[in-house]
């Protein structure tokens, strides 16, 4: 499918490979092992596993996307595509797309897709369309379903729940390449949560790093999950999307260990971006008036757990938290304009700062 172990294919372009297969089958009658697929960066020879004409006018052809060195839940996943020949007259209409068995249906609004309408996102759609038309015999329209039989149980694993797409997985892309380890695609991904949530109306968000923060959240804090954010590791790109739709006023919860980065200037907090953590906490527990003695104790901490239990000793846990959860509303404001509620917690969902005013 791709020239190395880095780059993979959308389940875009597979969809459109099975929809190109199918159609070519009910054509020809002949078995199908390869297509041509164009995208909208390249032309990309996919490889297709199964492909079978039921009628004169029907087929289906089932493919998947190769494994590449990337944590893609969707890797290995069978994607199916039904074409069926149909009477038509309307030449701007020459295919239709609809989804199956395993392809989510959007129920919120704010997302690419009209409410109602299963998720296969615009490029997906231009390219199935783009792919299959010329191919379409004249007074005819060609019927496309895509289906993925594991689509449900899947998207247990996706943000689809959350964005309030139901009974299965989307089918996304927009280059028609994926790429590895590639940040862009999750990030358009979990920034669809902010246009959701204007899109519905939600107030009083409250922004978390991941599930557990959401899990806590939920405990802890008199809301819904709608008005629940998750940022992931790309703080400053969420703050920063947040901004430009408007949303200047939130809450920001989470264990220490995760906020404390911000505190940092550090906006990206996957770990083998920056950590920080410890020189962190050690510059405001000094600042507290911790004694010299602690702070080395601090800093030969491996974990925030085990440096809170050191403050805890000494009656200075919540005089440092009250410091850092200062400094990262503070750093917010500077790089974003944005007017934050800190709240930081511990594994249990403890609160360690006072500032707790939702």
């Amino acid at each position: 499918m791709t020239n190395d172990n880095y780059t993979g294919v959308t389940t875009g372009t597979v969809a459109t490979a099975c929809s190109l297969a199918a159609l070519d089958a009910i054509l020809d009658d002949s078995d199908i092992a390869c297509v041509q697929v164009e995208t909208p960066k390249t032309t990309l020879d996919i490889i297709i596993d199964e492909c079978k004409r039921l009628s004169s006018f029907k087929a289906y052809a089932v493919a998947h996307k190769n494994p590449y060195n990337d944590p893609d839940v969707t890797v290995d996943l069978a994607i199916v595509s039904t074409v069926e020949l149909i009477d038509g007259t309307d030449e701007n209409s020459v295919v239709v797309i609809t989804g199956g068995k395993g392809v989510g249906k959007i129920t919120k609004p704010g997302l690419q897709i009209p409410v109602g309408d299963y998720a296969i996102n615009p490029v997906p759609r231009k390219m199935i369309v783009k792919n299959l038309s010329d191919k379409v015999p004249e007074g005819k329209v060609a019927k496309v379903t895509i289906s993925i039989p594991e689509g449900e149980k899947i998207a247990k694993k996706t943000m689809n729940p959350k964005l309030g797409i139901v009974g299965g997985i989307s089918v996304l892309g927009t280059t028609g390449i994926a790429r590895s380890m590639s940040s862009e695609a999750y990030k358009n991904s979990i920034v669809t949560q902010l246009d959701v949530a204007l899109a519905s109306d939600v107030g009083d968000l409250v922004f978390v790093p991941g599930n557990i923060g959401e899990k806590l959240a939920l405990q802890k804090l008199d809301i819904t999950k709608e008005q629940i954010v998750q940022t992931g590791n790309f703080v400053g790109f969420m703050f920063e999307e947040a901004a430009k739709r408007g949303i200047t006023e939130f809450t920001y919860f989470g264990h220490i260990g995760k906020l404390i980065k911000v505190a940092g200037g550090i906006f990206d907090t996957k770990h083998a971006v920056a950590d920080g953590r410890r020189e962190i906490m050690v510059s405001h527990a000094a600042l507290c008036g911790v004694d010299r003695k602690h702070l080395q104790l601090l800093f030969d901490s491996k974990t925030t757990d085990d440096m809170m239990s050191i403050l805890e000793e000494i009656n200075m846990s919540t005089d440092v938290c009250n410091s850092i959860a200062s400094a990262i509303r503070e750093r917010c404001m500077q790089r974003f304009e944005l007017d934050l509620n800190v709240v930081l917690v511990d594994m249990e969902g403890n609160y360690l700062n006072d500032n707790m005013g939702i």
